[in-house]
């Protein structure tokens, strides 16, 4: 994105709390044994609000609290998440439960219940333990501190080895407006999001329905274009916030500086989902792949998360294995039009396959790219205008390890 340095900024700060009106808290309560577990995140006024959540048909029960203040309320000031526990497939007492994590949390704000929001992630299928959460909500205290952010950013975590958090500035009429993210996910990242909970907050003016439009068209080519291992988890969500505070005129597609609310907001994003991919459970290297010339834009997108996830590239990627047919065999079974004869594939610098033939390279040199940190593919179908972006991991020995563990 060549000009969207002159749109926006990245901020040194990178915290959820850096936009005005915003204030966190994160605490360890119980339920895990020694890592921070609630967190909870605060807006000083009710701010417009915009959710994406999880495709799967088992759906936890926070998500039809957070679901109800997102598509009804279409206000929201606080945000209630746990980790350690998703409150998911725990039958009708998971509602319950997660109603009242709602209803002490607006107590302890004194505000309406419908403006609270509540999300949980860990281990599907256990009972919520609620004395922790009851305490922990009562001894949480909330503020707009860097300390406090990073304690929120902890506090979400589970598998994850690193916070993710983001934040860029941009100027509209005239205003400073910021918007920022944190997230977690590292493991279950497929097909649309992750085991993620993404937060992210803004001090710009732009009403619900605006917001949710942005949200849900940035969401398909960032969190829905990552992928680790092709599990979907019951608990994945996204959410904005966006209170007003920067005082600029209602954000519209109409609005002379849209655009760049709507790149600065996709940049947060797009952080935030690669950060995720880079985290896979395991992983050791961020995969990048981009197809250019497909027949269309979703078409490009199908093509580089079918490679992207393919378990046999990401493990050649593992092993610095400079083995491209297993890149050109997942772009045949996407499913997705091809001429094969027209097919063009680099790793790095080096082109391997143009005109659907092999072209001669180093191994060496092809070997020495595939162990960066971050190894991107190339894949030129010369048949159309669509391109796409997807971002995965590789996949490792530890990827077994913490998955045949994660209970105990």
């Amino acid at each position: 994105m060549g000009s969207s340095t002159a749109i926006m900024t990245k901020l040194s700060s990178k915290n959820i709390v850096s936009p005005k009106g915003f204030k966190a808290a994160g605490m360890h309560c119980g339920l895990k044994h020694k890592k921070k577990d609630l967190a909870l995140l605060v807006s000083d006024v009710p701010a417009s609000v915009a959710g994406v959540f999880t495709t799967n048909a088992i759906q936890a029960a926070p998500l039809s609290v957070t679901k109800k203040v997102v598509y009804e309320t279409k206000k929201m000031q606080a945000m209630i998440v746990n980790s350690g526990n998703a409150n998911a497939c725990t039958g009708k007492q998971g509602l319950v439960d997660a109603l009242e994590m709602q209803t002490l949390t607006a107590q302890k704000l004194n505000i309406a219940e419908n403006l609270v929001g509540v999300c949980s992630t860990g281990v599907i299928g256990e009972t919520m333990k609620m004395k922790p959460i009851q305490q922990g909500v009562a001894a949480l205290v909330v503020d707009d501190c860097l300390e406090n952010a990073i304690d929120f950013a902890q506090a979400i975590l589970t598998t994850d080895t690193v916070m993710k958090n983001t934040s860029y500035t941009t100027i509209i009429d005239g205003k400073e407006v910021i918007i920022a993210g944190v997230a977690k996910g590292s493991g279950m990242i497929e097909p649309n999001m992750a085991t993620m909970l993404g937060f992210i907050t803004t001090d710009a003016n732009i009403d619900s329905p605006m917001l949710q439009m942005a949200l849900s068209q940035i969401t398909d080519c960032t969190f829905n274009a990552i992928t680790v291992d092709g599990d979907t988890s019951t608990n994945d969500t996204v959410i904005i916030m966006a209170n007003g505070l920067a005082q600029n005129k209602p954000l519209t597609p109409e609005h002379p500086e849209w655009h760049k609310f709507y790149t600065t907001l996709q940049m947060v994003a797009e952080d935030l989902a690669k950060m995720i991919a880079k985290d896979g459970e395991g992983a050791t290297k961020l995969i990048e792949v981009n197809v250019t010339g497909a027949k269309t834009d979703e078409e490009a997108r199908k093509i580089a998360k079918t490679v992207v996830g393919s378990p046999l590239v990401k493990t050649a990627v593992f092993g610095a294995d400079a083995n491209w047919g297993r890149v050109i065999a997942a772009v045949g079974y996407s499913g997705a039009v091809v001429d094969p004869e027209k097919i063009g594939i680099k790793i790095g610098d080096k082109m391997l396959v143009e005109s659907g033939e092999p072209v001669h390279f180093s191994e060496e040199e092809l070997m020495q790219i595939l162990k960066q940190q971050e190894v991107k593919i190339d894949v030129a179908l010369h048949i159309g205008d669509g391109k796409g972006t997807a971002w995965g991991c590789d996949l490792t020995y530890d990827y077994v390890q913490i998955n045949a563990s994660y209970r105990s």
